[in-house]
């Protein structure tokens, strides 16, 4: 019972914060932004998270950090040729597998 009230107690403050943060940038900013610069940062930001979040992540998702690399140059090169999503997905875990195997058989 004291993990369950703990937990709800948890999650209502994180609620509160992230409900804060967006409210706060509602009142404060009543006019549209103007200055390029802070909209094209605004716009980044998404993105520069996601990267920040993914990549640490996937050099320590597998055994080794080479079958890792070689995932992701496989990912990078299959979305530059603009393949879909799940192709680009499918061919860096296929990447990942086949050298994982190879690197047992070594």
């Amino acid at each position: 019972m004291q993990i369950n009230s703990y937990l709800l107690i948890n999650l209502a403050v994180m609620a509160l914060v992230t409900y804060l943060i967006r409210a706060l940038a509602l009142i404060l900013i009543r006019k549209k932004i103007e200055n390029k610069f802070i909209k094209s940062f605004l716009y980044y930001i998404p993105y520069a998270v996601l990267a920040a979040m993914t990549i640490p992540e996937i050099f320590s998702s597998t055994g080794s950090v080479y079958s890792a690399s070689l995932g992701l140059v496989v990912a990078v090169v299959a979305a530059f040729f603009e393949k879909g999503l799940v192709t680009v997905a499918v061919s860096a875990c296929i990447t990942v597998f086949v050298t994982e195997l190879l690197m047992k058989l070594m």
